[in-house]
């Protein structure tokens, strides 16, 4: 038997306690992302965590850095300054780790030569 959820959208997003904090790591589908903004803008939503995204595909485990974020609903969600987005973490595989252990030496040999990698500036 197939898992039902329900769609959190504006209609649900409405009915939670103003300044509510979001935090999704089950789905991304289960989050209609349009939905978000509206009410981060608003207030009504005071903060979002999303460990997941329904279009997350190629977004992250790779340096996208030089490159301008095609996807404007993220791009949107990613400049409000309470709301973060990481990959999702039970994408955890032998492959994942690995290249995220990979990266992180890298980024450890880089800052060593002194010349950092993926710097976080702000």
């Amino acid at each position: 038997m197939p898992a039902t959820y329900h769609l959190i959208d504006e209609r649900a997003l409405g009915k939670m306690k103003r300044g509510a904090m979001l935090i999704n790591t089950g789905r991304g589908g289960l989050v209609e992302s349009n939905a978000l903004a509206g009410a981060l803008k608003s207030g009504q939503l005071g903060h979002l965590g999303l460990d997941v995204y329904e279009e997350e595909g190629g977004l992250f485990f790779e340096d996208h850095s030089n490159r301008l974020l095609q996807d404007d609903v993220l791009a949107r969600l990613l400049m409000f300054p309470n709301v973060i987005a990481t990959s999702h973490q039970a994408f955890f595989t032998r492959e994942a780790l690995l290249e995220i252990a990979t990266t992180t030496l890298g980024n450890v040999r880089a800052w060593q030569d002194g010349a950092p990698t993926n710097v976080v500036d702000g």
